[in-house]
C-alpha cells in the first residue's frame, strides 16, 4: 500500500506513544516504576502538563497505575491494538488543558451574569446540585459526584439566562463526560475526600454570592476555582 498511518500530532499523544513503545520494548517491565513526570518532560522536551495528560490516558486504558506518593507503575505490556488506544483517546477527546483554559476564561463572566439574572428557579437548581455534591462526597462515589458537579455547572449556565452563553459554554461542560477529562481530574485535582470538600465549599460560596446578586464576588469565586484547578494540574 502507498499509504502509512497518520501519526498523532497532539503533544500529549506523542508522549503517550513513546511511553507505550518503551513498555512494549521491555525498557520498563511489568510492575516497574516509570520515570517521574518532571523526568519525562525534560527527556522529551515537552511541558509537564502534556506529560500529565498522557499519563492520564495511559491509566484510563489500563496500561499504568498511579500509586499515591510513589509514582506511576506499569500494569501490563500492551497488545498491538492497545498501543494505539491511549494516543487515539488523546486525539479524540477534547484536550483537558484546552478545556480548562477555555472554561477559566469564560465561566467567571458567566457567574457574574448569573448573579445579575438568576431566577428563584435558577437558584433552586444550583442549590439542589450543591446538595447532590455534598451527598456524593459522603458516599465516596466519584462518578456520581462528577455528575453532580456537571449538573452544577450546567445550572450555572442556565442561571445566566442567555442562549448564546449556553451555546458557547455548554459543550465545554459536556466534556466532563469524557473518559480522559475524568481521569485527569481524578488524578490531579480530586484525589481525596478533602479535595472534594474544598471544591464543594467553593461552589457553595459561589451560590451565596449569586443569591446576594454580588457579581464581583461570584466572578472571584469562579476565578479561584479555576486557579486552583490550573495550579494543581501544573499549568
Amino acid at each position: 500500500m502507498p499509504f502509512q498511518k497518520v501519526h498523532a500530532t497532539k503533544v500529549s499523544a506523542v508522549v503517550a506513544e513513546q511511553v507505550v513503545r518503551a513498555i512494549r520494548d521491555g525498557v520498563y517491565a511489568i510492575g516497574s516504576r516509570l520515570p517521574s513526570e518532571a523526568e519525562l518532560a525534560q527527556e522529551m522536551g515537552v511541558s509537564r502538563p502534556s506529560v500529565r495528560e498522557a499519563l492520564s490516558a495511559l491509566q484510563a486504558v489500563g496500561l499504568i497505575e498511579a500509586k499515591t506518593g510513589s509514582g506511576n507503575f506499569v500494569r501490563r505490556s500492551p497488545s498491538q491494538e492497545e498501543e494505539e488506544d491511549a494516543p487515539l483517546l488523546l486525539e479524540s477527546d477534547a484536550g483537558c488543558l484546552e478545556v480548562m483554559e477555555a472554561r477559566e476564561a469564560l465561566e467567571p463572566s458567566v457567574a457574574a451574569l448569573a448573579a445579575q439574572k438568576a431566577s428563584k428557579a435558577g437558584l433552586r437548581d444550583l442549590r439542589q446540585a450543591i446538595e447532590a455534591m455534598h451527598a456524593e462526597v459522603e458516599s465516596g462515589d466519584f462518578t456520581r459526584y462528577f455528575q453532580a458537579d456537571k449538573r452544577f455547572h450546567l445550572a450555572l449556565i442556565g442561571a445566566a439566562g442567555n442562549r448564546l452563553v449556553t451555546s458557547a459554554l455548554a459543550p465545554l461542560v459536556q466534556t466532563m463526560d469524557q473518559t480522559l477529562y475524568r481521569e485527569f481530574t481524578r488524578r490531579y485535582y480530586l484525589r481525596t475526600r478533602e479535595d472534594l470538600e474544598r471544591v464543594v465549599d467553593l461552589h457553595e460560596e459561589l451560590v451565596e454570592a449569586i443569591g446576594k446578586k454580588d457579581s464581583a464576588a461570584a466572578a472571584e469565586r469562579m476565578v479561584e476555582h479555576w486557579q486552583r484547578m490550573r495550579e494543581t494540574a501544573g499549568t
